[in-house]
């Protein structure tokens, strides 16, 4: 079983295991997982899989206990370490054990998707992508997440309308992908016919495992949906951010999105018109482009409205630094599926734009 260590302290990880050991199997427990998880973490279990002769590995927790799960149980019948498969340098072994995942957010949709994200020896967030990375069952219980913090709920649901979002919004996308993400959108942030969105719910009533039920739906359905098509530039830049400041990864590419939102809209208007409808603005009878510009607006109220902080000042970020990073190797293929090209001088305008927010 691969968790992290809130999710063991406050015992579920105990009760899962004690329901595994009164069925007859044995349970080895890793827990030596942090935010943006490294790469060694990966490593660590998928030794402790072996050592133990485990048969399957179980991921309990947030997006970073899941992505080391799924990495461990891809790489536990094989001798290379977690980086030999980074940026898809090399394929994941053909062989792994079965997986089984159960989130405790509402927002990383890890638990439907191919990748794993990791950090190197050297402080690089890379990623892993590939069919061994998929669950064989994902298990959404709104109870588990019940207990998270708000600040958590807000930053984890912020993660995944983003998510939904890009995957409706990038170069790949298509009908089948917005089947998924304009549903999630709707979901967690629409407020169609004046009933509250999951996320002002959530926030508003932690019990409520209605609300909490329709964010965990939400959540996978923008990982199947971003799984099939990408994420872009708020992912890219988001992932820098990450790098350079330690900013929770919802809350970043949050913040990131706002400072691109617009301007991508510019360039995919019929795209954007739909994210915008989705997400409650008043689109009847406009035109697309007219539309389109309400996605912002209507997405910057409900980032307004999770309470997560706007302003990086206290982080004191260089915005090349940022734009640099941005520009970085492992981040290409997502800036590459933004609806819009990025040049070096579009994300350093844009990091200025996510700098100078407040």
């Amino acid at each position: 079983m691969v968790s992290d260590p809130g999710v063991a302290e406050v015992g579920l990880t105990g009760r899962i295991t004690a329901v595994l050991k009164e069925a007859g199997l044995d349970v080895a427990l890793f827990t030596d997982i942090k935010s943006d998880p490294l790469a060694a973490s990966a490593d660590g279990a998928a030794s402790l899989a072996r050592s133990h002769g485990a048969r399957a590995v179980v991921g309990v927790g947030g997006g970073s206990a899941l992505d080391i799960a799924k990495l461990a149980a891809a790489i536990a019948l094989a001798d290379e370490p977690a980086e030999h498969y980074a940026l898809a340098a090399n394929p994941l072994p053909k062989t792994g054990l079965p997986l089984i995942l159960i989130p405790t957010t509402a927002g990383t949709g890890s638990e439907v998707t191919r990748t794993s994200v990791i950090t190197s020896a050297d402080g690089r967030k890379l990623w892993a992508w590939g069919e061994a990375l998929r669950a064989d069952l994902a298990l959404l219980d709104p109870t588990l997440t019940v207990a998270l913090p708000p600040t958590l709920t807000a930053a984890t649901g912020i993660d995944a309308v983003v998510h939904a979002i890009e995957a409706c919004t990038v170069r790949r996308g298509n009908p089948m992908a917005d089947a998924y993400g304009l549903h999630a959108i709707r979901l967690i942030a629409g407020n169609a016919g004046g009933a509250k969105s999951a996320l002002t719910r959530a926030l508003a009533e932690p019990d409520d495992l209605d609300a909490r039920g329709d964010m965990m739906i939400a959540a996978a359905l923008a990982g199947i949906a971003f799984d099939a098509t990408g994420t872009a530039i708020a992912h890219a830049m988001g992932h820098a951010l990450g790098v350079l400041s330690g900013v929770h990864h919802g809350h970043a590419v949050g913040l990131c999105l706002k400072g691109a939102l617009a301007w991508n809209a510019e360039a995919a208007p019929a795209r954007h018109a739909a994210v915008a409808k989705a997400l409650g603005a008043p689109c009847d009878g406009l035109e697309d482009e007219e539309a389109a510009a309400l996605s912002s607006v209507a997405y910057g109220k409900l980032l307004q409205g999770s309470g997560l902080p706007l302003s990086l000042a206290d982080k004191a970020i260089d915005a090349a630094a940022l734009a640099a990073l941005t520009m970085a190797p492992e981040n290409a293929p997502m800036r590459d599926a933004n609806c819009r090209e990025v040049t070096e001088q579009d994300a350093l305008v844009i990091a200025k734009r996510v700098l100078a927010q407040s």
